[in-house]
Protein backbone atom coordinates (compact mmCIF):
# COMPACT_ATOMS: atom_id res chain seq x y z
CA UNK A 1 0.00 0.00 0.00
CA UNK A 2 1.29 3.52 -0.66
CA UNK A 3 0.59 6.62 1.13
CA UNK A 4 0.91 10.19 0.06
CA UNK A 5 4.83 11.73 0.60
CA UNK A 6 4.56 14.69 2.89
CA UNK A 7 7.27 17.27 3.83
CA UNK A 8 8.60 16.86 7.49
CA UNK A 9 8.20 20.88 7.44
CA UNK A 10 4.29 20.00 7.42
CA UNK A 11 4.43 17.44 9.81
CA UNK A 12 5.34 19.81 13.45
CA UNK A 13 7.31 22.47 13.94
CA UNK A 14 11.17 21.87 13.07
CA UNK A 15 13.23 23.28 16.03
CA UNK A 16 17.14 23.98 15.58
CA UNK A 17 18.97 24.43 19.31
CA UNK A 18 21.92 26.62 19.97
CA UNK A 19 24.91 26.46 23.12
CA UNK A 20 25.09 29.03 25.55
CA UNK A 21 27.84 30.65 26.08
CA UNK A 22 30.46 27.84 27.65
CA UNK A 23 32.31 29.81 29.29
CA UNK A 24 30.02 31.75 31.47
CA UNK A 25 29.35 29.70 34.50
CA UNK A 26 26.04 31.75 35.24
CA UNK A 27 24.62 29.51 32.32
CA UNK A 28 25.50 26.14 33.89
CA UNK A 29 24.45 23.94 36.48
CA UNK A 30 20.63 25.22 36.33
CA UNK A 31 17.11 23.17 36.05
CA UNK A 32 16.96 23.20 32.24
CA UNK A 33 17.70 19.89 30.68
CA UNK A 34 20.47 20.24 27.37
CA UNK A 35 20.79 17.78 25.05
CA UNK A 36 23.74 17.49 22.33
CA UNK A 37 24.19 14.58 19.30
CA UNK A 38 26.70 12.75 21.59
CA UNK A 39 24.44 12.55 24.56
CA UNK A 40 22.09 10.02 22.39
CA UNK A 41 26.06 8.24 21.25
CA UNK A 42 24.94 4.83 23.23
CA UNK A 43 21.08 5.16 23.70
CA UNK A 44 19.02 2.57 22.57
CA UNK A 45 15.47 2.23 22.21
CA UNK A 46 12.54 4.66 21.23
CA UNK A 47 12.22 6.89 24.10
CA UNK A 48 15.36 8.81 25.73
CA UNK A 49 15.38 8.68 29.95
CA UNK A 50 19.23 9.55 30.38
CA UNK A 51 21.10 11.78 32.33
CA UNK A 52 21.86 15.40 31.21
CA UNK A 53 23.64 18.76 31.71
CA UNK A 54 21.73 21.35 33.16
CA UNK A 55 21.95 25.24 32.00
CA UNK A 56 20.53 28.00 34.09
CA UNK A 57 17.23 29.93 32.67
CA UNK A 58 19.83 32.64 32.24
CA UNK A 59 21.69 30.70 29.55
CA UNK A 60 18.72 29.70 28.56
CA UNK A 61 17.34 32.77 27.66
CA UNK A 62 21.41 33.79 26.16
CA UNK A 63 20.55 31.97 23.12
CA UNK A 64 18.40 31.17 20.63
CA UNK A 65 17.66 26.96 22.13
CA UNK A 66 13.85 26.46 22.33
CA UNK A 67 11.87 23.93 24.98
CA UNK A 68 10.83 20.53 23.38
CA UNK A 69 7.41 19.13 24.99
CA UNK A 70 7.35 15.62 25.96
CA UNK A 71 6.47 13.47 22.56
CA UNK A 72 8.96 15.59 20.56
CA UNK A 73 11.29 14.10 18.30
CA UNK A 74 14.62 14.23 18.33
CA UNK A 75 16.91 13.68 15.20
CA UNK A 76 21.37 14.84 15.23
CA UNK A 77 21.77 16.62 12.02
CA UNK A 78 25.11 17.15 12.01
CA UNK A 79 28.28 15.17 14.23
CA UNK A 80 26.82 12.52 13.21
CA UNK A 81 23.85 12.64 11.12
CA UNK A 82 21.21 10.68 12.47
CA UNK A 83 21.53 9.88 16.39
CA UNK A 84 17.27 10.24 17.43
CA UNK A 85 14.95 9.52 20.37
CA UNK A 86 11.75 10.58 21.40
CA UNK A 87 11.49 13.14 24.64
CA UNK A 88 10.30 11.67 27.49
CA UNK A 89 10.59 15.17 29.71
CA UNK A 90 11.03 18.73 28.36
CA UNK A 91 14.55 19.28 27.31
CA UNK A 92 16.75 21.80 24.73
CA UNK A 93 18.80 20.82 22.54
CA UNK A 94 22.27 22.26 21.07
CA UNK A 95 22.55 23.42 17.30
CA UNK A 96 23.27 19.67 16.81
CA UNK A 97 19.50 18.87 16.10
CA UNK A 98 16.92 19.73 14.06
CA UNK A 99 13.66 18.64 16.16
CA UNK A 100 10.48 18.18 15.01
CA UNK A 101 7.86 19.31 17.55
CA UNK A 102 4.99 16.98 16.05
CA UNK A 103 1.05 18.63 15.03
CA UNK A 104 -2.09 16.16 15.15
CA UNK A 105 -0.86 14.73 11.91
CA UNK A 106 2.10 13.04 12.70
CA UNK A 107 2.57 9.91 15.42
CA UNK A 108 6.10 11.06 17.68
CA UNK A 109 6.97 7.00 17.28
CA UNK A 110 5.99 6.98 13.77
CA UNK A 111 8.15 10.04 12.62
CA UNK A 112 10.73 8.07 15.30
CA UNK A 113 10.84 4.91 12.77
CA UNK A 114 10.67 6.67 9.48
CA UNK A 115 13.58 8.95 10.17
CA UNK A 116 15.43 5.50 11.78
CA UNK A 117 14.53 4.35 8.43
CA UNK A 118 15.34 6.89 6.27
CA UNK A 119 18.50 7.94 7.52
CA UNK A 120 20.84 7.07 5.03
CA UNK A 121 19.07 8.88 2.56
CA UNK A 122 19.29 12.11 4.57
CA UNK A 123 22.95 11.71 5.32
CA UNK A 124 23.27 11.73 1.91
CA UNK A 125 21.67 14.96 1.66
CA UNK A 126 24.40 16.42 4.45
CA UNK A 127 26.95 19.41 3.22
CA UNK A 128 29.41 20.95 4.86
CA UNK A 129 33.69 20.81 3.84
CA UNK A 130 34.29 20.33 8.03
CA UNK A 131 31.87 17.65 8.86
CA UNK A 132 28.90 16.86 6.99
CA UNK A 133 25.31 18.87 8.22
CA UNK A 134 22.00 18.74 7.01
CA UNK A 135 20.63 22.12 7.41
CA UNK A 136 16.73 23.41 8.27
CA UNK A 137 15.33 23.83 4.77
CA UNK A 138 16.66 20.12 3.44
CA UNK A 139 15.10 18.67 6.66
CA UNK A 140 11.85 20.50 6.26
CA UNK A 141 11.46 19.43 2.58
CA UNK A 142 12.67 16.09 2.88
CA UNK A 143 9.20 13.66 2.38
CA UNK A 144 8.11 10.86 4.68
CA UNK A 145 5.21 8.49 3.37
CA UNK A 146 2.11 9.27 5.59
CA UNK A 147 -0.75 6.99 6.59
CA UNK A 148 -3.74 7.55 8.38
CA UNK A 149 -3.41 8.37 11.98
CA UNK A 150 -4.59 5.42 12.81
CA UNK A 151 -2.31 3.03 10.24
CA UNK A 152 0.59 5.31 11.68
CA UNK A 153 -0.44 3.70 15.25
CA UNK A 154 -0.74 0.13 13.88
CA UNK A 155 2.79 0.38 12.46
CA UNK A 156 3.78 1.86 15.46
CA UNK A 157 2.77 -1.33 17.35
CA UNK A 158 4.27 -3.73 15.05
CA UNK A 159 7.46 -2.18 15.13
CA UNK A 160 7.78 -1.20 19.14
CA UNK A 161 7.07 -4.94 19.96
CA UNK A 162 10.05 -6.08 17.30
CA UNK A 163 11.99 -3.07 18.73
CA UNK A 164 11.68 -4.51 22.42
CA UNK A 165 12.47 -7.70 21.22
CA UNK A 166 16.21 -6.18 20.25
CA UNK A 167 16.69 -4.50 23.22
CA UNK A 168 15.79 -7.79 25.11
CA UNK A 169 18.58 -9.86 23.24
CA UNK A 170 21.06 -6.78 24.32
CA UNK A 171 19.98 -6.29 27.99
CA UNK A 172 20.32 -10.48 27.92
CA UNK A 173 23.57 -9.55 26.03
CA UNK A 174 25.01 -7.20 29.05
CA UNK A 175 23.54 -9.74 31.94
CA UNK A 176 26.17 -12.18 31.03
CA UNK A 177 28.87 -9.70 30.93
CA UNK A 178 27.39 -9.11 34.35
CA UNK A 179 27.48 -12.81 35.72
CA UNK A 180 31.11 -13.64 34.68
CA UNK A 181 31.74 -10.47 36.43
CA UNK A 182 30.10 -11.55 38.81
CA UNK A 183 31.27 -15.59 39.42
CA UNK A 184 34.81 -13.86 38.67
CA UNK A 185 34.99 -12.11 41.72
CA UNK A 186 33.07 -14.77 43.38
CA UNK A 187 36.17 -17.55 42.39
CA UNK A 188 38.80 -15.25 42.68
CA UNK A 189 38.54 -12.09 44.18
CA UNK A 190 39.14 -8.24 43.50
CA UNK A 191 42.70 -8.24 42.19
CA UNK A 192 43.79 -5.30 43.63
CA UNK A 193 43.58 -7.37 46.96
CA UNK A 194 44.29 -10.64 45.80
CA UNK A 195 44.56 -14.01 47.98
CA UNK A 196 46.64 -15.59 45.39
CA UNK A 197 50.49 -14.78 44.40
CA UNK A 198 51.45 -13.00 41.65
CA UNK A 199 53.34 -12.90 39.06
CA UNK A 200 54.38 -10.70 35.92
CA UNK A 201 52.67 -11.50 32.59
CA UNK A 202 55.38 -11.96 30.64
CA UNK A 203 56.65 -15.00 32.96
CA UNK A 204 53.27 -16.40 32.46
CA UNK A 205 53.42 -16.73 28.70
CA UNK A 206 55.74 -17.13 26.09
CA UNK A 207 55.00 -13.70 24.41
CA UNK A 208 53.17 -11.29 22.13
CA UNK A 209 53.09 -10.79 18.55
CA UNK A 210 52.62 -7.74 16.54
CA UNK A 211 51.40 -7.15 12.59
CA UNK A 212 52.72 -4.27 10.83
CA UNK A 213 52.01 -0.67 9.51
CA UNK A 214 49.72 -1.24 6.51
CA UNK A 215 49.79 1.89 4.31
CA UNK A 216 46.45 2.91 2.74
CA UNK A 217 45.39 1.68 -0.24
CA UNK A 218 45.82 4.15 -3.34
CA UNK A 219 42.75 5.38 -5.20
CA UNK A 220 41.92 3.29 -8.06
CA UNK A 221 44.67 0.10 -6.38
CA UNK A 222 43.49 -3.27 -6.58
CA UNK A 223 42.78 -4.07 -2.95
CA UNK A 224 43.19 -8.12 -1.52
CA UNK A 225 40.69 -10.34 -0.45
CA UNK A 226 42.35 -9.50 2.92
CA UNK A 227 42.17 -6.89 5.26
CA UNK A 228 44.04 -5.23 8.12
CA UNK A 229 41.86 -5.01 11.58
CA UNK A 230 41.21 -1.60 13.33
CA UNK A 231 41.99 -1.11 16.84
CA UNK A 232 38.55 -0.71 17.55
CA UNK A 233 38.04 -4.34 16.08
CA UNK A 234 38.87 -4.98 20.08
CA UNK A 235 38.01 -2.10 22.13
CA UNK A 236 34.28 -2.63 23.23
CA UNK A 237 34.55 -6.53 24.38
CA UNK A 238 33.34 -8.55 21.83
CA UNK A 239 35.88 -9.15 18.71
CA UNK A 240 34.66 -7.11 15.61
CA UNK A 241 36.36 -8.15 12.16
CA UNK A 242 33.69 -5.90 10.64
CA UNK A 243 35.90 -3.36 11.87
CA UNK A 244 39.23 -3.30 9.52
CA UNK A 245 40.49 -1.91 6.31
CA UNK A 246 41.32 -2.81 3.05
CA UNK A 247 44.87 -3.18 1.92
CA UNK A 248 46.28 -3.50 -1.48
CA UNK A 249 46.13 -6.25 -3.52
CA UNK A 250 50.33 -7.00 -3.66
CA UNK A 251 50.86 -6.86 0.06
CA UNK A 252 53.12 -9.82 1.50
CA UNK A 253 52.58 -10.60 5.01
CA UNK A 254 54.06 -13.44 7.48
CA UNK A 255 51.57 -16.00 8.47
CA UNK A 256 51.81 -14.79 12.50
CA UNK A 257 49.91 -11.65 10.98
CA UNK A 258 46.86 -14.16 10.45
CA UNK A 259 44.27 -13.61 13.15
CA UNK A 260 42.90 -16.78 14.03
CA UNK A 261 40.06 -18.47 15.93
CA UNK A 262 40.99 -18.89 19.38
CA UNK A 263 43.71 -15.33 19.67
CA UNK A 264 43.87 -13.57 22.32
CA UNK A 265 44.09 -10.01 21.11
CA UNK A 266 45.29 -6.53 23.17
CA UNK A 267 45.90 -3.09 21.55
CA UNK A 268 48.47 -1.21 22.51
CA UNK A 269 47.34 2.03 21.42
CA UNK A 270 44.11 4.28 22.22
CA UNK A 271 43.14 6.73 24.77
CA UNK A 272 44.60 6.26 28.54
CA UNK A 273 41.22 4.65 29.19
CA UNK A 274 40.88 1.93 26.43
CA UNK A 275 44.98 0.97 25.97
CA UNK A 276 44.72 -2.36 26.63
CA UNK A 277 41.71 -3.42 25.46
CA UNK A 278 41.29 -7.28 25.73
CA UNK A 279 39.21 -9.65 23.16
CA UNK A 280 38.98 -13.14 22.03
CA UNK A 281 38.47 -14.34 18.73
CA UNK A 282 35.67 -17.11 19.50
CA UNK A 283 34.81 -17.97 16.22
CA UNK A 284 36.68 -18.75 12.86
CA UNK A 285 37.45 -14.90 11.39
CA UNK A 286 37.48 -13.75 8.07
CA UNK A 287 40.32 -13.48 6.15
CA UNK A 288 41.74 -10.33 8.33
CA UNK A 289 45.48 -9.24 9.48
CA UNK A 290 47.07 -7.74 13.20
CA UNK A 291 47.76 -4.56 12.67
CA UNK A 292 51.15 -2.96 14.84
CA UNK A 293 49.11 -1.46 17.25
CA UNK A 294 47.24 -4.77 17.90
CA UNK A 295 48.95 -7.93 19.63
CA UNK A 296 48.23 -11.76 19.85
CA UNK A 297 49.31 -12.85 23.58
CA UNK A 298 51.08 -16.22 22.89
CA UNK A 299 50.79 -19.11 25.79
CA UNK A 300 52.95 -21.43 26.70
CA UNK A 301 51.58 -24.96 26.64
CA UNK A 302 52.65 -25.38 30.78
CA UNK A 303 51.78 -21.51 31.14
CA UNK A 304 49.95 -21.21 34.56
CA UNK A 305 47.17 -19.05 33.44
CA UNK A 306 44.57 -19.99 31.18
CA UNK A 307 43.27 -18.35 28.30
CA UNK A 308 39.79 -17.82 29.47
CA UNK A 309 41.45 -16.28 32.94
CA UNK A 310 43.67 -14.29 31.62
CA UNK A 311 40.97 -12.79 29.29
CA UNK A 312 38.94 -11.56 32.29
CA UNK A 313 41.64 -10.81 34.91
CA UNK A 314 42.79 -8.18 32.34
CA UNK A 315 39.62 -6.80 32.30
CA UNK A 316 39.61 -6.07 35.95
CA UNK A 317 39.39 -2.35 37.22
CA UNK A 318 42.88 -2.59 39.40
CA UNK A 319 44.94 -4.07 36.64
CA UNK A 320 43.07 -1.37 34.12
CA UNK A 321 44.42 1.20 36.12
CA UNK A 322 47.80 -0.27 35.80
CA UNK A 323 48.20 -0.35 32.43
CA UNK A 324 46.32 3.24 31.96
CA UNK A 325 49.58 4.26 34.51
CA UNK A 326 52.07 2.44 32.06
CA UNK A 327 50.87 3.32 29.02
CA UNK A 328 52.91 6.87 27.92
CA UNK A 329 51.96 9.76 24.99
CA UNK A 330 52.17 13.57 25.00
CA UNK A 331 48.63 13.00 23.20
CA UNK A 332 45.28 12.31 25.61
CA UNK A 333 43.42 10.82 22.74
CA UNK A 334 46.39 7.99 21.81
CA UNK A 335 48.48 6.90 24.16
CA UNK A 336 50.68 3.56 23.89
CA UNK A 337 51.95 0.67 25.80
CA UNK A 338 55.13 -0.98 24.83
CA UNK A 339 55.72 -4.96 25.27
CA UNK A 340 58.57 -4.86 27.73
CA UNK A 341 56.20 -2.47 30.00
CA UNK A 342 53.12 -4.61 29.12
CA UNK A 343 55.03 -8.02 30.28
CA UNK A 344 55.61 -6.56 33.64
CA UNK A 345 51.54 -6.36 34.59
CA UNK A 346 51.49 -8.03 38.00
CA UNK A 347 48.76 -11.22 37.32
CA UNK A 348 47.68 -13.24 40.54
CA UNK A 349 47.65 -16.91 39.83
CA UNK A 350 45.06 -18.97 41.09
CA UNK A 351 45.19 -23.01 40.50
CA UNK A 352 44.82 -24.51 37.34
CA UNK A 353 41.80 -26.39 38.71
CA UNK A 354 40.25 -23.17 40.04
CA UNK A 355 40.46 -21.52 36.53
CA UNK A 356 39.13 -24.43 34.57
CA UNK A 357 36.21 -24.54 36.89
CA UNK A 358 35.50 -20.33 35.82
CA UNK A 359 36.57 -22.01 32.02
CA UNK A 360 33.48 -23.92 32.40
CA UNK A 361 31.33 -20.98 33.28
CA UNK A 362 32.32 -18.99 30.59
CA UNK A 363 31.77 -21.85 28.04
CA UNK A 364 27.96 -22.54 29.41
CA UNK A 365 27.55 -18.86 28.83
CA UNK A 366 29.31 -18.40 25.73
CA UNK A 367 26.59 -21.60 24.72
CA UNK A 368 23.72 -19.28 25.59
CA UNK A 369 24.99 -16.28 23.99
CA UNK A 370 25.31 -17.86 20.99
CA UNK A 371 22.07 -19.44 20.83
CA UNK A 372 20.81 -15.68 21.40
CA UNK A 373 23.20 -14.50 18.85
CA UNK A 374 20.96 -16.40 16.12
CA UNK A 375 17.34 -15.75 18.14
CA UNK A 376 19.32 -11.96 17.59
CA UNK A 377 19.76 -12.23 13.57
CA UNK A 378 16.30 -13.48 13.09
CA UNK A 379 14.95 -10.40 15.58
CA UNK A 380 16.96 -8.02 13.96
CA UNK A 381 15.74 -9.26 10.25
CA UNK A 382 12.10 -9.70 11.31
CA UNK A 383 12.77 -5.78 12.54
CA UNK A 384 14.14 -4.68 9.25
CA UNK A 385 11.60 -6.11 7.75
CA UNK A 386 8.44 -4.44 9.25
CA UNK A 387 10.54 -1.04 8.77
CA UNK A 388 10.80 -1.89 4.83
CA UNK A 389 7.64 -2.76 4.42
CA UNK A 390 6.25 0.27 6.39
CA UNK A 391 8.41 2.80 4.74
CA UNK A 392 10.01 1.13 1.46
Amino acid sequence: MSYELVPLGELGEIVAGSTPDTYNKKYWGGDIAWITPADLTNHEGIYFTGELRKITEAGYKSCSTKMLPVGSILFSSRAPIGHCAVTSFPLCTNQGFKSIIPNERLDSVYGFFALKFFTPQIEALGRGATFAEVNKEIFENYRIPLPPLTEQKRIVSLLARADRLRQLRRTAHDLGDALLQSVFLEMFGDVDYSKWDKSELGELIEGFEAGINYLPVGEGENTSDWRVLKISAVTWGDFDPTESKPISADVKFAETHIVRQGDLLISRANTTELVGAVSLVKIIPPKVLLPDKLWRVKFRKDSAILQEYTLHVLRQPGLRKIIGDLATGSSGSMKNISMEKAATLPIPVPPLGLQEEFAGVVARVEGLRGRMSEAGRQVEGLFEGLLAEAFA
